[in-house]
């Protein structure tokens, strides 16, 4: 990592939950280094009188001192502090006399979003943690949702609507009980008429994906639902069945109740049942059969146009981009990991030239992902390191890989080392498919790393030979051949399981320098 990180703290003030977030970054990194947040609800009321309440307003100020001392504490000051403000204090009355007390009583310089900055912060989270080069992006909040049309991975159209959790449960849902049909046709009908201004919603594509608190909620209780094991919402894909599952499981609660639904925070239980309408409608009026979640939101929008800079800040290879930065968070020796990926990639288009296996690009990509990944636990301990790597793989939220690509990343750096490789816990989450390709890919990342076994890059090629069921692994190596090809040798049973009929055998020659 540099020598000399930076640091940004990006405030967000949204109509329910106001959030610092501090991003750390070097030269070709970046993460969240810390969070607090704080469940406000500014915007309680203002639907009904247009204006910000007293005792909002108060636990407002309460916050935001809070994190203007911890700000002061952290060392942060100036243009290290990006503070925004959302659709609650955008569209109240008294919103210039807010912040102005917060300005007095603080310091803090909060800037206003328009509807079209709040919309585009939203799209930059998104693009650069997902694949999304077609269709749509929905931010939902508390007070508002925004929608963003995306051709080329570029901004096309944007909307914004008072649709908001808060507004809408103020509006439509009871406080103190289990919602009744005629309340949810009406909230229902009611987002219908107002998405009527997006007309472009229903040809924008088949991909649409979510960022906001509520998204990310449904998302893992979703997960939940499912029996899938937690490994974070990055990815996670909703179907609209399943939302319309959730939505009535939700509707049959009192609103206290909502939050003992597994996946839904106690926080947000009384606020969800709105959200999870105004999600499933929007699926429902543009044709969406899924929303995918991601776990960025408006602060990661705010960091990007920081970091990455340029008219429209966006990453050119956000699974790229993901892997290496993690990689980078943790030392790793990059010379050793980058020769790993080399050897093993070469053994695997060769491979697949001779008809083993597919030679799936995606499978390729994973490949090269767990080989420059598997030795992030190194950074915890190099006892049980490869079981360290796998859980940072897992946890780290990789933007743009779905989560059955982690499970399959994740378990091959798990069995880098040794072991037959097994999906275990993780078999829920895999897709048809990815335990044979698990299994190739674990086979063949070990036999780089055996071939990688002295760190020292002496292994200058490998290559294999394939006669029927037989193959030959013949190692070209720069310095002695003892250790990779008794490494090599050891892997015959985890090779052979992977590609089921061969045999293989292990020679090497010794070549110049």
């Amino acid at each position: 990592m540099s020598e000399d990180p930076r640091r940004l703290a990006v405030i967000d003030l949204g109509s329910n939950t106001f959030r610092l977030v501090v991003f750390t970054s070097g030269d070709g990194w970046w993460k969240r280094t810390d969070e607090i947040f704080e469940a406000v609800r500014i915007g309680q009321g203002l639907a009904a009188t247009g204006s910000l309440g007293e005792a909002p307003i108060q636990r407002a100020l309460a916050t935001t001192t809070v994190f203007a001392q911890f700000c002061a504490a952290c060392g942060l000051s100036g243009e290290s502090i990006r503070a925004v403000a959302t659709s609650a204090i955008r569209d109240a009355s008294n919103a210039g006399d807010f912040l102005a007390r917060a300005e007095r009583e603080n310091g803090l310089d909060i800037r206003v979003l328009s509807q079209a900055e709040e919309a585009r912060y939203g799209y930059l989270a998104a693009v650069n943690s997902t694949t999304i080069s077609d269709g749509c992006v929905l931010d939902l909040g508390g007070g508002s949702m925004q929608l963003v049309r995306v051709d080329g991975r570029l901004a096309r159209e944007s909307e914004s609507f008072r649709l908001g959790a808060v507004r809408m449960t103020e509006r439509f849902l009871a406080e103190d009980r289990p919602a009744k049909r005629k309340e949810l046709d009406a909230l229902r009908d009611h987002v219908r008429r107002k998405l009527g201004r997006a007309a472009w919603l229903p040809a924008s594509g088949r991909r649409l994906v979510g960022i906001g608190g509520t998204v990310r909620n449904l998302a893992t209780a979703a997960q939940k639902a499912a029996g899938l094991p937690s490994i974070g919402v990055q990815g996670m894909v909703i179907t609209r069945a399943g939302l319309d599952d959730l939505v009535e499981t939700l509707a049959g609660l009192r609103p206290a109740e909502r939050a003992e639904v597994p996946g839904i925070k106690s926080a947000r239980g009384d606020l969800i049942l709105a959200g999870a309408v105004v999600v499933a409608t929007v699926l429902e009026v543009g044709g969406f059969e899924t929303i995918e979640a991601t776990e960025a939101g408006l602060r990661e929008g705010v960091f990007f146009e920081h970091h990455i800079g340029g008219e429209v800040p966006l990453f050119d290879d956000v699974r790229r981009v993901s892997v290496v930065n993690l990689a980078a968070q943790y030392h790793v020796d990059v010379a050793h990991t980058r020769h790993v990926a080399e050897l093993a990639l070469g053994l695997f288009d060769e491979l697949a030239g001779a008809g083993l296996h597919p030679g799936d690009p995606i499978e390729r990509e994973l490949l090269w992902s767990a080989s420059v990944l598997h030795d992030i636990g190194m950074s915890v301990d190099y006892d049980d390191h490869h079981k360290h790597s796998r859980y940072l793989i897992l946890n780290a939220g990789l933007p743009g890989y779905a989560p059955h690509e982690v499970a399959v990343m994740a378990q091959a750096a798990l069995y880098h080392r040794k072991g037959m490789p097994d999906p275990g816990f993780l078999a829920p989450v895999l897709e048809e498919g990815d335990e044979a390709r698990l299994r190739r890919l674990a086979a063949l990342l070990r036999l780089a790393e055996d071939l990688e076994r002295s760190r020292d890059q002496s292994v200058r090629e490998a290559h294999v030979r394939v006669s029927g069921g037989d193959v030959e692994l013949r190692i070209l190596a720069a310095g002695d051949l003892a250790v990779p090809r008794w490494a090599a040798q050891r892997e015959t049973a985890v090779f052979e399981r992977a590609f089921p009929g061969t045999h293989l055998t292990v020679t090497g020659e010794r070549i110049g320098a």
